[in-house]
Order: structure tokens, then C-alpha cells, then sequence
């Protein structure tokens, strides 16, 4: 019986994910994304091209392989017509390898403007949110008013979509806002909502299916899925830095329920993690850098947010927070991202503990907002470009050294080190 692979962020998000699962898409013959929606933005480069992908899965550019959007994903049609026509323009067909779960749910317009006026009411407490209409829209899920992708065929949906959207200027309205404080994309609501009623015909082109059937089919017949996460471990509803965190599970249990798969045909899991931090938006940020150091690292790293733009704060690497996301996940490998930002660096230093109340400790807090000293270790850099290295041996020792240290401290083989943004790019220490 096969199982199904897991790859997702151990991190805030931003960890590279997108890349890795282009990377290791020749491996599966599916690969399916289970949670989040457009506030993602997965990057790939390769062969000259540099496409960001919102909502569709990272294994859309290897034409032979399908790709599945799960039920735990949120989408945005509009956004996901965008996304489709930049696909279309650079050559691929998406019709052609994209399947769509009916149960996944649908952003509305009115969503995104909700979204803005929870953030615009919150003041201080803002936790950075894309405003992408993704808290609304989870929200609408729980609450069980939301519309699904499997409605757009009824012919009530206009009715239930009108019924829905009055219910949220009332709560716009509530807080102290109306349907025109707010413009989505540039455009006022009515010119927005006409153009994503219409962009329901293009998500009516793809193939519609029960997801959970399909996907549990395909591992019975023996085929290699690969499950890609959006987000980090640390952004996770229940476990990470609450409340500024997004809306969904990140985590390896969000793969049970965002497509419909029973935690038994979970295999290997596949941590992907940078050889820093960093974090987009408000909220704690134990080892983030305010000096020379993080500006290095930001601008070195090019951090700066694919889907919002907005410069992404920067810190060193954290291992209790590393050990915490693979202790959730049930981590089986660890693959380090971005380590050539680190080329430059005299030194490079990592948290290996905190303190908190004046006790020295391993375990995040329950209030991630309370004062948290990082106690750093420090290593020596390698200061040595990378380009042209394409075996782990021919990394500089520093830099082995490094990894060795991570492995060491975390308990975890790391089998995949990136050492830059293009697919080519990639060294596998060890066979997956």
C-alpha cells in the first residue's frame, strides 16, 4: 500500500517550499496541495523563468505529472484566473494536468473586504494579514455558511452568494466600516464582484472531482503522491505563535483533513527549513535582528514577501523553534534553504535555548508575546561563492561543519541543501 510524502515549513513560511517541490515532483506522479489559499507564494526559476504560484501546486510546470488542489485549500477565482493565463502565456496547458477538489471552499469579494476591515479595527494588535480574504473565508467554512467550487454548478449560487455577501457588509458595517471604505485590487467592490463572477466560467474548464476518492484510489493503485503545505509550522492555528498566525493547520494533521486521507498512509515528511529566520507581518520573533546583520541577511536573501512585496524581518537560526515544528510534524528529513545567503558572513551565530523568567529552557512558551532571550552559539563563516558546486563533499568544510551542527542539534538527517533560487541549484546529501 503506498503512502502518501509530506513536504511543508518549519519555519514562519517563506522557507522555499515551492522550489523543493518542483525539485521533487519527477519523483511522484501526483502532487496535491492540502491547506491555505492565494496568501501563499510558492517561487520557481528555471530555465530563465521566475513564476510565483498563489494557489496552484508547485509540480504545475512538469506537464506529465497531475496536480491536485485539495479541499483544505481556499480559493480565489479571479486570483486563480490570473494565476491560470500566466501559465498559459509561458507555454503550459493547466487544463490539462489540474484537478480541483469540489469541496475546496471559495474566497468571495466581500471576504477580502471583511478581511481589511478586521485588520483596519485591530489598530496596534494588526497581525499582518495579505488581505486576501483567507480568515474570512475559514471563518465562513467553520461557521458553515460558506460556498465550495462543487456550488458554482447549482443554479442558486447567485442567490446564496448574494445572501452571503449582504451578511458580511452588516459585520463591515458592525465595525464602524461600510462596503466603500475598502477597494480590492484598485477597484470598488461592484467592479471587483463583476469580474469574479466571470472568472467562474474559467474555473468551470478544469477537472472537478471528489478529491478524497481520487487521491485514496491512486494510493491504492500504487502511485507516489507528494502533499505540499503552504505557509510554516509556526503560523499553525493550534500551534504556532497565536494569534498571529494564519488560518488554517499547517501542520502534518492538516494533510488528514485538507485531503481526506486517513494519518495511516502518511510516509516520510519532509521539513523544509532556511539556514535563518524570518518572519512576514506582525508577531513574536525570538532571534530577529535589528542591526546590520539582518539587513545583510534581507537584502543578501532577497526577503521580500512574493505574494504582499513587504520586507520580511530577519534573525538567526532558532533551534528550539526547529525542534518544536519537527516534534508537531513528525519530521523524517530536513532540507536547508538559502544557505548561500550566508556566503558573506564573518561568523555566523544560532540560538540554541531561551530564557524565559530567568530559567534557561528548550520549550516555546504558551505566550510567545512574553520576553524570550535567545542564548546564541556561534560558528565560523565560510566566505566562499558556491556557484559550480553540485556535491555535498565540494561544500566548504565551514559550511559542513555548519549542517553537521544542525543535524546534530535537531536529531534529523538533512538530505537536500539549496544553494540558490534556480532548480539546478540543488545538492542531495543523501538519497530520498
Amino acid at each position: 500500500m503506498s503512502k502518501i510524502d509530506v513536504l511543508l515549513g518549519l519555519q514562519w513560511g517563506d522557507e522555499g517550499k515551492g522550489k523543493v517541490v518542483d525539485v521533487l515532483t519527477p519523483k511522484y506522479d501526483i502532487v496535491a496541495r492540502f491547506q491555505g489559499g492565494p496568501n501563499a507564494g510558492h517561487t520557481l526559476e528555471f530555465d530563465g523563468i521566475k513564476h510565483v504560484l498563489h494557489i496552484i501546486p508547485s509540480g504545475i510546470c512538469h506537464k506529465e505529472k497531475i496536480n491536485i488542489i485539495g479541499n483544505g485549500v481556499l480559493i480565489e477565482p479571479l486570483i486563480f484566473q490570473k494565476e491560470i493565463s500566466t501559465l498559459e502565456e509561458i507555454g503550459f496547458v493547466p487544463t490539462n494536468n489540474l484537478y480541483i477538489s469540489k469541496k475546496a471552499h471559495l474566497i468571495l469579494p466581500s471576504h477580502r473586504l471583511l478581511d481589511a476591515a478586521n485588520e483596519a479595527s485591530k489598530g496596534e494588535r494588526k497581525i499582518g494579514s495579505t488581505l486576501k480574504g483567507i480568515g474570512p473565508a475559514y471563518t465562513d467554512k467553520i461557521a458553515r455558511t460558506g460556498l465550495r467550487v462543487g456550488d458554482i454548478f447549482s443554479s442558486n449560487f447567485v442567490a446564496n452568494y448574494e445572501k452571503i455577501k449582504q451578511s458580511h457588509i452588516r459585520i463591515i458595517k458592525s465595525l464602524g466600516f461600510d462596503e466603500n471604505s475598502f477597494i480590492i485590487e484598485n477597484q470598488p467592490l461592484c467592479e471587483y464582484e463583476a469580474k469574479w463572477l466571470e472568472s467562474l466560467e474559467n474555473l468551470k474548464r478544469f477537472n472537478i472531482i471528489n478529491s478524497e476518492y481520487y487521491i485514496n484510489q491512486a494510493l491504492d493503485e500504487g502511485k507516489k503522491i507528494l502533499a505540499e503545505g503552504a505557509q510554516g509550522s509556526m503560523l499553525d492555528i493550534d500551534f504556532g505563535s497565536y494569534p498571529f498566525v494564519t488560518s488554517s493547520n499547517t501542520i502534518t494533521a492538516g494533510v488528514c483533513s485538507g485531503l481526506g486521507i486517513a494519518p495511516s498512509r502518511i510516509g516520510k515528511v519532509f521539513g523544509i527549513c532556511k539556514a535563518y529566520c524570518t518572519r512576514v507581518g506582525s508577531g513574536p520573533f525570538p532571534t530577529e535582528l535589528f542591526d546590520e546583520n539582518g539587513e545583510q541577511l534581507r537584502q543578501q536573501g532577497r526577503e521580500f514577501g512574493s505574494t504582499t512585496g513587504r520586507p520580511r524581518r530577519c534573525g538567526w537560526f532558532d533551534i528550539p523553534a526547529l525542534k518544536y515544528a519537527c516534534m508537531l510534524n513528525g519530521v523524517t528529513h530536513l532540507m536547508l534553504m538559502k544557505i548561500d545567503v550566508m556566503n558573506e558572513f564573518e561568523t555566523i551565530k544560532y540560538c540554541e535555548e531561551y530564557i524565559i523568567d530567568g530559567e534557561r529552557t528548550m520549550e516555546l512558551p504558551f505566550d510567545m508575546e512574553q520576553s524570550i532571550e535567545p542564548i546564541y552559539s556561534s560558528c565560523p563563516g565560510w566566505k566562499q561563492d558556491l556557484q559550480g558546486i553540485d556535491k555535498f563533499e565540494d561544500l566548504p568544510e565551514n559550511m559542513k561543519s555548519y549542517i553537521g551542527l544542525l543535524e546534530e542539534k535537531t536529531g534529523l538527517p538533512i538530505v537536500l541543501v539549496s544553494t540558490s533560487p534556480n532548480r539546478k541549484d540543488t545538492i542531495l546529501k543523501a538519497e530520498i
